[in-house]
């Protein structure tokens, strides 16, 4: 009898962390359209943490991160973030629309994808 409380209660326990995180995810979704970009990176710091053992969340908390960066003009960190997703999840559906992204600002002129910048010592 115990041990069927006790699994019940883990069970209920893993079920409450569950709806927490989309309980976050969706108030970040619902603030980003508001355009709350404050509020919204806000409830995605707290799904980021509720998702820890949810590896295959983090990329869409990402995207909505680095949408939210460009709201805010903040250009280059929207596009380490849209990286980070290509890099660390190289063949999920977030990868595809962080290329995407990548491709729109490198058109509308708000990021360089060219050679990076190179340090010269400055001459006396």
């Amino acid at each position: 009898m115990r041990t069927l409380i006790i699994l019940a209660l883990l069970a209920g326990l893993a079920g409450c962390t569950r709806w927490s995180l989309d309980h976050h995810l969706n108030n970040a979704y619902h603030a980003y359209d508001e355009g709350d970009c404050e509020t919204a990176m806000l409830e995605l710091s707290q799904a980021e943490r509720k998702s820890r053992s949810r590896a295959y969340m983090q990329p869409e908390i990402s995207l909505l991160r680095g949408q939210c960066l460009e709201r805010q003009s903040l250009f280059v960190d929207a596009q380490q973030t849209y990286n980070f997703i290509i890099g660390r999840y190289p063949t999920s559906e977030y990868a595809y629309r962080a290329r995407a992204r990548l491709e729109t600002l490198e058109k509308l002129g708000q990021i360089n994808t060219g050679s990076p910048a190179k340090a010269t010592p400055a001459s006396l």
